[in-house]
């Protein structure tokens, strides 16, 4: 019996790598186990990434009546923080508090702001959509709170995600740093999945109470799961004053971003993320809406499309990093994944006029396993062209313009829908087009032409030089 138990050990363990693709990312100093600890602050972010792009829109728009374009723009407030990320890499690079830390304290500032608004936003929301005693207070206090809850949120998830990432790779070896990434970026996946499931099955009986409930768990859940995360993670190294000889004096943040500028394409590249990153995320302030408005979908119905988008975005993000591990040109795959989102906005589109659910929802799978692979793909490329040393710059610089690209998608995404549907509801497009789905699929229509632009400009990138790690300059 001994010896079935041992063998029976030994294939469990031999499972790891085979069904959880950055297994092999930890090391004898850093085991599997803390790597999961530490990946919580991803999972925290995905929380607020359902509640913020997925359930609150859908809440805003069609339970508590808040125009469409109002909506995009509270969401895509937290893009004023993003081009932050930058700045926020490069300080936790370079920085060093009084206890020893260089990124702990940038990650516990960030759980503070996401802890904050998400505190007050349930009531913010209520104030700005005219319930309870709204009015009583001022027109312009709904909207300012509001602004204010979501811009902490999105402040805190930019600071979160950059220095946890930047943490997560000093923890390792330079040849296991893509594989932790990779790893971090798998449980916001996850983490995204099971909030969007939990946050469908609370929201099952709406109501403005229920509402509060769940917005401020996710407060206190934050807290709990950042808190767990950022436990013994990085070591201490107090300044010693032993009149020893003056550290070398820390560049500046401009002479640091110019270096990282002036390297291996870096303006192509970071311009074809944003252009993808646009075109996957312009729908996603009207996945929901769509779903409810067009299809008929109820709040825990739309609610589960996130689950769905992110499931997609994990398959595709496990196939990438296979895919990568033998040796593929994430470049190629980028635009692998630009073409995969074109018809699965075809499908998305179709959906409306055929009223088919399941087409719905797999162009909505389809769209977020092309989203994944992007994502891998783009996120594998600028880790290998980063300077060894400007790690945490590499990362901002990639968080940035992914973030910025997608707050400025996504406020577009609900503008256009607006001005889109208002056209048609006048018969500027004739009497066949004037119906609710005319202004989404003039969105799907744009995204399409944004994935082709990504191509074209990407292209050129395709078999360029390449690392296998962050082993050089």
């Amino acid at each position: 019996m001994n010896s079935i138990s041992q063998k029976v050990v030994r294939a469990w363990a031999g499972l790891g790598p085979g069904f959880l693709p950055f297994a092999d990312a930890a090391t004898p100093d850093v085991p599997l186990s803390r790597l999961l600890r530490l990946s919580l602050f991803q999972v925290s972010v995905g929380m607020a990434l359902v509640l913020v792009v997925g359930t609150l829109n859908r809440v805003m728009i069609v339970e508590l009546g808040v125009a469409a374009s109002v909506v995009a723009v509270m969401i895509s407030l937290p893009v004023l923080y993003a081009p932050f990320r930058t700045l926020v890499g490069f300080r936790s690079d370079t920085h060093r508090s009084a206890l020893g830390w260089k990124r702990v304290p940038f990650m516990w500032m960030g759980t503070m702001m996401q802890f904050g608004g998400l505190a007050i936003m349930p009531f913010a929301l209520l104030v700005l959509s005219g319930g309870g005693n709204a009015a009583a207070w001022p027109s312009w206090i709904g909207p300012l709170c509001a602004g204010l809850a979501f811009l902490l949120v999105g402040a805190g998830l930019h600071t979160i995600q950059t220095a946890g990432l930047a943490l997560a790779t000093d923890l390792v070896p330079a040849e296991s740093q893509p594989n932790v990434v990779g790893l971090m970026y798998v449980m916001l996946l996850l983490g995204t999945v099971i909030s969007a499931v939990i946050f469908g099955v609370l929201l099952e009986d709406f109501s403005p109470g229920q509402l509060i409930q769940v917005i401020q768990g996710s407060a206190v859940a934050t807290l709990v799961l950042n808190t767990v995360a950022l436990w013994k993670q990085e070591t201490r190294r107090p300044p010693r004053n032993t009149g020893a000889a003056a550290p070398p004096a820390t560049p500046s943040f401009r002479a640091a971003w110019r270096r990282f500028i002036a390297g291996d394409h870096a303006v192509r590249r970071l311009t074809a993320i944003a252009l993808g990153t646009m075109a996957f995320t312009m729908q996603d302030v009207l996945l929901e809406p769509y779903g409810g408005q067009v299809l008929g979908m109820s709040v825990a119905q739309t609610t589960l499309l996130t689950a769905t988008l992110a499931s997609g975005g994990l398959i595709g993000f496990a196939f990438a990093s296979r895919t990568l591990s033998r040796g593929s040109d994430p470049f190629r795959m980028s635009v692998a994944a630009a073409l995969i989102g074109i018809p699965a906005l075809g499908l998305v589109t179709a959906a409306g006029p055929l009223h088919s659910l399941a087409v719905f929802v797999a162009g909505v799978f389809l769209l977020g396993f092309g989203s994944g692979v992007f994502g891998h793909g783009t996120l594998t490329a600028s880790m290998n062209l980063a300077p060894r040393d400007q790690i945490g710059l590499a990362l901002g610089a990639w968080g940035a313009a992914q973030a910025t690209a997608a707050g400025v998608a996504v406020a577009l995404g609900g503008i256009i829908r607006d001005l889109v549907a208002a056209l048609a509801a006048r018969e500027v497009f004739g009497s066949g087009l004037a119906v609710p789905s005319t202004g989404y699929m003039a969105v799907y229509c744009i995204e399409i032409a944004l994935l082709i632009a990504t191509v074209v400009v990407m292209f050129p990138l395709i078999g360029g030089k390449r690392r296998v790690s962050f082993a050089g300059s």
